[in-house]
């Protein structure tokens, strides 16, 4: 199901997008529905990142369990040079 939104644009920003929908050889309405879809994908995605980063900075709070950034290193190494490994285990 669709329902309308309208939204105000500028005379520039208008013309800006009248002339990439020509230059794409689609609408304008394609072209700003495809731009709405994009921008809200990708702040889900960075809000995703975000609540992950916030439950992980709380469980090592709680736990004070973690890798250090040597360990963390050595592990992504192995990983880009092929080598299907486990991350280290986390210690306090």
């Amino acid at each position: 199901m669709s329902a309308v939104t309208s939204i105000k644009l500028d005379d520039s920003l208008r013309e800006r997008v009248k002339h990439l929908a020509q230059a794409r050889q689609r609408t304008a309405h394609w072209l700003l529905r495809q731009a709405v879809s994009e921008y809200v994908e990708r702040e889900e995605r960075r809000e995703a990142f975000k609540q992950a980063t916030l439950r992980a900075w709380n469980d090592y709070q709680e736990t004070g369990l973690h890798l250090s950034g040597q360990e963390a290193d050595q592990w992504l190494a192995q990983l880009e040079q092929g080598q299907d490994t486990e991350p280290p285990p986390c210690h306090a």
